[in-house]
């Protein structure tokens, strides 16, 4: 199982020197994927734009969008086309993770759709594969480039309910957990496999996941705190989710563990804090 990592987009203690820095060290200690997440209405860096100020640092590790919230981008092919320039100017190392999402306000901030946000994004991801491939899109346009080298980037589905299995296997290239326990991946990973046997997929399907952690002095409080503010827009549930976070390097590597005997082709760990030793540290408890 590879082992990625979350840059600290969304965290209160970054800024852009520090996101570049982290990129680099990240890298160098040999992590599969920098992920990053995506909020529109929050005090957090634009992921696509965080992306690619990582590429322009790096060489070698993967960037992955885990998720994006492709359905509240009102223009598709717009959208294609910013993609298609990150993954060319990375040397072709982007993962475009998306999802439906589930904050009303992300949408309401563009003007775009809520409750119709999954057909839209299934929309979107035809559009995206129609103007990498060079195809007419929806509105009749061809020509939009920059043209990927192969494929495109790779697709990746968010989501736990079965029209997110169903998404991912008519769309894309494997299936992606957030907020999922090791003991719970297990039964979704197999949902997400059988989805893509029913859809007639040959192969099987790339299977990824993320989790929160926080290692060092303070990092109980301080991954609470983040974690009770990042999701207070889903209530009590907050708290559930602050308290699910690792902050102890035992746990943290039997929870690793857990989920490469589930089955998890990638994990994305992703960090409370952007303090070079919180990366130091999740580095020696997940990749020695």
């Amino acid at each position: 199982m590879e082992i990625g990592v979350g840059l600290p987009t969304t965290v209160p203690d970054t800024d852009g020197p520090r996101l570049l820095d982290w990129a680099r060290r990240a890298e160098t200690y040999g992590f599969s994927s920098l992920g990053v997440l995506d909020r529109l209405v929050y005090d957090s860096y634009e992921p696509l734009t965080a992306l690619t100020a990582a590429a322009a640092v790096t060489t070698r590790i993967r960037l992955a969008t885990t998720v994006l919230l492709a359905a509240y981008r009102p223009a598709p092919a717009l959208l294609a086309k910013q993609l298609a320039t990150l993954h060319e100017l990375s040397g072709g190392r982007l993962v475009v993770g998306v999802a439906a999402g589930g904050r009303e306000d992300d949408f309401r901030a563009t003007a775009t759709g809520y409750h119709d946000r999954g057909r839209r994004l299934d929309e979107t991801l035809g559009e995206l594969r129609a103007v990498w491939d060079g195809k007419q899109t929806a509105t009749g346009v061809t020509g939009i480039g920059p043209r990927p080298v192969g494929r495109g980037p790779q697709i990746v589905v968010g989501g736990h309910t079965p029209a997110a299995m169903r998404r991912a296997a008519r769309h894309a290239d494997g299936w992606i957990a957030g907020g999922s326990s090791a003991t719970g991946y297990a039964d979704l990973a197999g949902r997400a496999r059988a989805a893509w046997r029913d859809a007639g997929r040959g192969g099987e399907p790339r299977l990824v996941a993320l989790l929160y952690a926080s290692l060092g002095e303070g990092a109980r409080e301080r991954a609470e705190r983040y974690l009770r503010a990042y999701y207070a827009f889903i209530g009590p549930k907050a708290e559930m989710a602050a308290k699910a976070v690792l902050t102890d390097e035992g746990a943290l590597r039997e929870t690793v563990a857990a989920y490469e005997a589930a089955g998890c082709d990638e994990l994305l760990v992703f960090p409370c804090g952007a303090a070079p030793r919180e990366l130091d540290l999740l580095a020696a408890a997940t990749l020695s």
